[in-house]
């Protein structure tokens, strides 16, 4: 007896595979393993179970090599894929599951046309949708489950997209000595979490600064956790130093999973008037722009 599943009909007992009426090139070991997987649809079917299947006792080959033929080769006559599977789904060192729905009967399913296209039953997710045969109470189920599928494809859609990341800039550390010099730490910070916030460099990332939870240090542990706190992938954070000859800043580019730099560098100016602040603000501001998002 035929089976359907999709736009798909096989038949376990002659290996015979067709696609909206139209015979599928199918090798007869591929074709034993479908039959095997759709004897249990939306169960694991264990690797030893397709060997006696396909081989049984008698046949010496090398199995692994041979049921991934095997299933590849159904992959590529069902257009399936091994990474988004929609019929054939591997189960790593047990076995293998079919997990389309499937139909056995003399004719395709009621309601349901052979050339229907494969497209409009897939989802953009590659999962495919199936509504009951309309009529009656029946007519508002479809309607009720169609809302859902498009609710939940959506949401797996929206998920799929990827969020910036978020740099988290940490007040600078004046490590001057004198508490006069902590206006310019904090102005170079400040100055920095500006030039990070620009209209062309905002769509890239988020930026947090002056959070209750920024405190300056370099201490692996905390940075992860302060990073956690705040939901930052990345701290850039600095520190003010000055002698004789005028004052350094070294700014800093944290990634926060691992606490490894990802960019640092030394400013040496003889003054740090607006000017040089905001300049220096520009120049991490554009390092943090052309690392984030490489690793």
């Amino acid at each position: 007896m035929p089976i359907w599943f999709g736009v798909y009909e096989f038949d376990p007992s002659s290996g015979d595979l067709r696609r909206e009426g139209r015979p599928v090139r199918l090798q007869p070991q591929p074709a034993r393993m479908l039959a095997a997987l759709l004897a249990q649809p939306g169960q694991i079917v264990t690797r030893e179970t397709l060997q006696e299947a396909i081989w049984g006792h008698d046949t010496h080959v090398d199995f692994e090599r041979g049921l991934n033929f095997c299933a590849a080769q159904i992959r590529s006559a069902l257009r399936d894929s091994a990474s988004s599977p929609r019929f054939v789904e591997t189960i790593p060192r047990r076995g293998y599951r079919f997990i389309a729905p499937v139909h056995a009967a003399d004719g395709p399913p009621e309601g349901r046309s052979r050339k229907i296209t494969e497209e409009e039953r897939v989802s953009p997710t590659g999962h495919l949708l199936w509504l009951p045969p309309l009529g009656g109470r029946s007519l508002w189920t479809a309607a009720a489950l169609l809302v859902i599928a498009i609710a939940v494809v959506a949401l797996v859609a929206r998920g799929t997209t990827p969020s910036p990341p978020r740099i988290a800039v940490v007040p600078f550390d004046n490590e001057t000595g004198s508490s006069d010099f902590d206006r310019i730490a904090k102005g170079v910070s400040d100055a920095t979490v500006v030039r990070l916030t620009t209209p062309e460099r905002l769509p890239r990332f988020g930026v947090i600064g002056n959070a209750a939870a920024l405190r300056f240090t370099f201490v692996p542990r905390d940075l992860k956790a302060m990073g956690q706190s705040l939901g930052a992938q990345y701290i850039v954070l600095g520190q003010v130093k000055r002698d004789e000859r005028g004052f350094r800043i070294v700014a800093h580019l944290i990634r926060v999973s691992d606490q490894t730099h990802v960019w640092a560098k030394v400013f040496d100016r003889s003054a740090l008037d607006l000017e040089e602040q905001s300049a220096i603000a520009e120049a991490v501001a554009q390092a943090v722009t052309d690392h984030v998002g490489r690793g």
